[in-house]
């Protein structure tokens, strides 16, 4: 593997792009905080107008992808960051500069019914997208599995170092296949992925903008925006959780995006996805930790395990397999949670 370039060699291609000649002075560069990925970014001050760079090996992320969804989402109407320069073969992108703003730290009581809305608004440009003419891969029967034995292997084996018997991996195959029938089945739509308070940003006009979208798919209607109320990173409780999303689906119905979904089915949908979410991303951040070293998302374990066993619980008297799994977690998971250094610091 070839060494990653130096900060300092994404400049003169920057300043090329900009037709910026080259001065005494250089250009002031400074590292901007990044996500999951590989991706590097930084900011490029040139005195007159600041912008993001960002470094993103062609070999590992979806540089294509990122810019032809955003040429997309733009032309839905979505404020999503522009793309001013890109060099492929180096995995080099210049960026418009949206600022520093996550919605994430915006959020609290009084706020975030305002905020949520605003989002409502942004997804349901995102669901008028004609998703035939887009060429995004589907988000599919495999797609769903290979993201829920994540949970198995990462989470339960690696992390926690308990090996599964042959009848609790039929446990975890009964619940999964439950739950990925249940997103097969809804409306599709374009789905982001990551669709949460740290991948959208306030701009100086007040819009919510759009990032970290390079992953998006065609699927469920429910996904985007369980990713939105239960998000990773904060929690409200779940009465108003149901509450917003009930708002978003009769938002839909006003824009006849979807048909006449009844409020039960709707919710349905809504839960049981929000639980493949998050058995997946419990998979997720324990490989993020445990094979690229990225320790600080051990930190947001304990909220995502609580939604886990917040709907099993609340399925659990009409759902067997949901019973079996939420007493099979606190049984076999619990115990050997409570040793974890970040099971006790929460």
């Amino acid at each position: 593997m070839s060494p990653r370039p130096a900060p300092e060699e994404l400049v003169p291609w920057a300043l090329e792009v900009l037709e910026i000649p080259v001065g005494n002075s250089p250009p002031a560069l400074s590292v901007v905080a990044g996500d999951a990925s590989a991706r590097r970014y930084f900011r490029l001050d040139s005195g007159a107008a600041r912008y993001v760079l960002a470094e993103a090996p062609p070999a590992t992320e979806k540089n294509e992808a990122f810019v032809s969804i955003a040429a997309l989402l733009r032309g839905a109407g979505v404020k999503v960051p522009a793309v001013l320069g890109v060099d492929f073969d180096r995995g080099f992108l210049l960026l418009e500069d949206l600022g520093d703003q996550l919605l994430l730290p915006q959020l609290d009581a009084g706020s975030v019914d305002e905020r949520y809305h605003q989002a409502f608004g942004v997804l349901a440009q995102m669901a008028a997208v004609d998703c035939a003419q887009t060429g995004l891969a589907d988000y599919d029967r495999a797609l769903l599995s290979e993201e829920l034995s994540r949970f198995p292997v990462w989470f339960v084996k690696e992390l926690l170092g308990y090996t599964l018997p042959a009848a609790e991996q039929a446990l975890l195959d009964n619940l999964s296949a439950r739950l990925i029938d249940s997103a097969l089945e809804q409306p599709r739509v374009l789905v982001h992925r990551d669709f949460h308070s740290r991948n959208l940003m306030l701009t100086g006009e007040n819009e919510l903008a759009v990032i970290d979208f390079q992953d998006a798919v065609v699927g469920p209607i429910t996904y985007d925006l369980v990713s939105l109320l239960r998000d990773c990173y904060v929690h409200w409780p779940a009465a108003q959780v149901r509450a917003w999303a009930l708002a978003y689906r009769d938002l839909l119905r006003s824009q006849e995006l979807v048909g006449d979904i009844d409020q039960g089915q709707f919710l349905r949908w809504f839960d049981w996805m929000g639980l493949q979410r998050h058995i997946k991303v419990l998979g997720t951040f324990a490989r993020l930790y445990l094979r690229d070293g990225k320790s600080a998302y051990l930190d947001d374990l304990p909220l995502v395990i609580h939604y886990v066993l917040e709907i099993t619980q609340h399925y659990a008297a009409q759902e067997p397999v949901f019973a079996d799994f939420n007493a099979w977690f606190s049984a076999r998971l619990s115990p050997l949670i409570a040793q974890q250094p970040w099971s006790r610091q929460s």
